[in-house]
């Protein structure tokens, strides 16, 4: 996945710093899905022999250390590859993983999430098919936006896309994640995020993990205003099939979400 070419000269800039800021390094690939799998593929893999896998780009970032991290910044380096029609779509794909990401990070801390490092990671991470996809199908965006007004007739946004090119995005993101090592419910998270109105019906205990993963995630995209920038849709087809689920699981009325979602935009969030 091709790292934004904006992060990629701020890290360089700080790279040649008498002392690179590890702090400032981590909060830089944090706002990159490409980079961010990229550190996390290394660090999970079976020459640290960590007990448990890391989702936190800091930790990663403080286990590799600066020389580690900067070398595989270089090696990652972009070089022109893209073209700029390339870079320009797919800025909507940036824009919107920073954005969900910081929201989802916002929510999780609001209502009291254990893991808030997880829903952030989820955040970045839920989208990183499309640019798989879009370099596979070079429409794909306008195959996404007949997705999402696909969901107005009551079909799910990955339908449209199954349909059209015998894939998803969601799958491919799946796929992604396992290859970069991320723990295996924030896989499973990202192969079902368009799956969430079938998740949250079922009213039994299971995948409770998962639908707090979810819950978070699906308010974040409705916050940021996933359904315009990737949808080119008006209104959110699919968080109004699923909003009186998710708000109900969570605990929180129409009055408190509508509540919490002005406080995250004042904040510069979503």
């Amino acid at each position: 996945m091709p790292p934004q070419p904006q992060i990629m000269v701020d890290l360089q800039m700080e790279q040649v710093m008498p002392n690179p800021d590890l702090r400032s390094i981590a909060k830089l690939i944090s706002q990159d899905p490409g980079l961010s799998g990229a550190l996390l593929k290394i660090v999970n893999s079976p020459y640290f022999g960590l007990a448990n896998k890391v989702s936190s780009i800091q930790r990663a970032v403080n286990l590799l250390g600066s020389r580690s991290v900067i070398n595989m910044i270089n090696a990652l380096s972009i070089k022109g590859e893209m073209t700029d029609e390339t870079i320009v779509i797919l800025n909507r794909f940036w824009d919107t993983a920073q954005d969900v990401a910081m929201t989802c990070l916002t929510l999780a801390k609001r209502i009291g999430c254990e893991a808030p490092d997880e829903a952030y990671t989820l955040g970045l991470f839920h989208n990183c098919g499309i640019p798989l996809m879009l370099k596979r199908f070079p429409q794909y965006m306008t195959v996404m936006e007949e997705a999402y007004f696909g969901a107005s007739q009551e079909r799910r946004i990955v339908d449209t896309e199954n349909r059209l090119l015998n894939t998803n995005h969601a799958v491919v993101g799946y796929f992604t994640a396992k290859s970069w090592n991320l723990p295996l419910h924030l896989c499973e998270a990202i192969a079902n995020h368009h799956n969430a109105l079938a998740i949250f019906s079922d009213e039994s205990s299971r995948d409770v993990q998962l639908k707090n993963l979810l819950a978070i995630l699906k308010m974040a995209e409705h916050i940021c205003g996933c359904y315009r920038v990737l949808g080119n849709q008006e209104q959110d087809h699919e968080w109004e099939s699923i909003r009186r689920l998710v708000l109900d699981y969570v605990g929180l009325s129409e009055y408190d979400f509508d509540t919490l979602k002005d406080t995250i935009h004042d904040l510069g969030a979503g």
